[in-house]
């Protein structure tokens, strides 16, 4: 009877949410085949969310989910295209597969749901979600996060279909970036980093809401060692993926040095703030000069104007009068900080400021980008790992547990790198193997799972698939010994079909140590 009722429910919720996209679709100017795709688009969503939740656990509801979407679309989205490969309107976004234009509210990409799902989820975001006085990963890391939620946003359209779950490394836009946010939700959950995303105010330092919850969470050294190699990884990525951002980078870069070097001559370094200090005063005297004669800010509205596009162009001189008011105040502060760095104490705090930014720029140094890249993702797997194992540690209950099950499972069935998973990264085997054995003792302790031996190490041999097997559902696994020339196999299945044969490797086994028989179905968990 409860199955019944949960179904119908969750027609009526399906039929609500489809009728409430038709609603904002019908004050849209889209074709109707772009229509059409995002209702099937959010038909796919609802049919597979129960699979993706199963397999996750830590998602937002549904509800939320679906919610959120229409929300962007009724918001955010003025105009959706989809064009094919190689077609005339496809040279609108040349060798890319999708343009998103903020500004314009434009989406064009290719004829592929998931492609437009990114979108949507792209067209959402602000470009910085951290605060401007975090040097350098306010723009990094913010893209770091804000691509992650993207592909994250994309997952249960992409990797499931209401039977099955599947991932294909082709189909991620970025295996580094889905990696390292898949990391972050598991230590600090989905609701914290969505908050932190679609966060509006920016008052609110989620940077340091974000380290204090690591340090609570799982300790000084650990917080440390994450957020030192988020930084690096999140300026490696951007250097990758975005040419221009990496020239600016660069142009920081020579810009740290320049200082450095001119710091050295303290004498040069005073007459270089002197004159900075002068022209600056200049500036805000010309602008005050400006503000209070109607005459000469008519005239700089009219300068301005010349020069920009219609999009960008200051629409009346009291809008000008203000952004020359936010000009004047950024001035002076600039001014205050030049008059703070001549100070001795203030002096020295900046010449190691400097060199601190200086040691992070020098990353772009390397001749072999993808090595480093290569070398910071596993280093930021081994401290989760480090943080995992408190988590199991905390696991008290059998709900917990159970989490945890589900949880590491999918941890381990992540891309590492392109068709190699986490469950197969030799680099990663020997911590692996150690929380492996910590949870399903744990299990067992706690009577969640069966404990198959007596023996540990054929225990172990016998239950370790369970953390690289794609069933939906693992508590309706199953699985059967056999032998066969003095071999044994392990044989899993889920009710709906069966997995390939596993050889185990040893040789002898002492029936009396085997708790269970031979060549018979028996379910994993209690």
């Amino acid at each position: 009877m409860q199955k019944k009722s949960d179904n119908f429910l969750d027609k009526i919720v399906k039929k609500d949410y489809n009728n409430e996209l038709e609603q904002v679709l019908e004050k849209k100017h889209f074709d109707e085949n772009v229509k059409s795709v995002l209702l099937d688009m959010l038909y796919k969503i609802e049919t597979s969310y129960k699979d993706y939740k199963n397999v996750k656990q830590n998602v937002v509801p549904k509800e939320e989910f679906v919610e959120n979407i229409i929300n962007i679309i009724k918001n955010n989205c003025n105009e959706i295209k989809l064009v094919k490969p190689n077609s005339k309107e496809s040279k609108i976004i040349g060798n890319r597969t999708i343009l998103v234009e903020k500004n314009k509210k434009r989406i064009i990409c290719y004829y592929m749901e998931r492609k437009l799902l990114y979108c949507i989820s792209k067209i959402s975001k602000k470009e910085e979600i951290i605060n401007e006085k975090y040097f350098l990963i306010n723009k990094t890391l913010s893209n770091l996060i804000n691509v992650g939620n993207n592909i994250n946003t994309v997952e249960p359209l992409r990797d499931f279909n209401g039977y099955s779950w599947t991932t294909i490394p082709n189909e991620i836009e970025s295996l580094e970036h889905n990696l390292v946010y898949q990391n972050l939700i598991i230590l600090v959950g989905t609701k914290f980093l969505d908050k932190w995303v679609y966060n509006n105010v920016f008052i609110m330092d989620y940077m340091k809401m974000f380290e204090d919850k690591l340090q609570e969470l799982y300790g000084n050294e650990n917080k440390n060692e994450l957020i030192e190699n988020l930084k690096i990884i999140s300026i490696l990525l951007d250097a990758k993926f975005d040419k221009n951002r990496k020239e600016e980078i660069l142009k920081i870069k020579e810009e740290i040095e320049n200082k450095l070097f001119d710091i050295k001559d303290n004498k040069n370094f005073v007459e270089k703030i002197t004159e900075q200090k002068k022209q600056l005063v200049k500036e805000i005297k010309k602008i005050d000069k400006t503000l209070n004669s109607k005459k000469l800010i008519q005239e700089e509205y009219k300068k301005r104007n010349e020069n920009l596009n219609l999009e960008e162009k200051i629409f009346s001189i009291r809008i000008l009068s203000k952004l020359m008011i936010e000009e004047r105040d950024k001035k002076i502060k600039e001014l205050e900080n030049l008059n703070d760095i001549l100070k001795p104490q203030k002096f020295v705090k900046y010449k190691k400021m400097l060199e601190e930014r200086e040691k992070y720029l020098k990353l772009l140094e390397t001749k072999d980008i993808q090595k480093e890249i290569d070398k910071i993702i596993l280093k930021i797997q081994k401290t989760f790992l480090k943080c995992y194992e408190i988590k199991i540690d905390k696991a008290k209950n059998k709900q917990e547990i159970t989490k945890i099950i589900y949880e590491f499972r999918y941890y381990n069935m992540l891309l590492y790198k392109h068709e190699l998973f986490i469950y197969n990264t030799k680099e990663l085997e020997e911590e692996l193997e150690i929380l492996s054995k910590k949870i399903l003792k744990k299990a067992q302790e706690l009577k969640v799972i069966e404990k198959f031996s007596r023996n540990e190490d054929i225990n172990y041999s016998l239950q370790k698939n369970i953390f690289n097997t794609r069933s939906i559902n693992l508590e309706e696994i199953y699985v059967k010994l056999t032998k066969d020339k003095e071999k044994y196999y392990l044989q899993a299945f889920d009710g709906k079909s069966f997995e390939e044969k596993i050889e185990l490797k040893f040789k002898n086994i002492n029936r009396k140590d085997l708790n269970i028989m031979l060549n018979k179905k028996v379910k994993v968990f209690n």
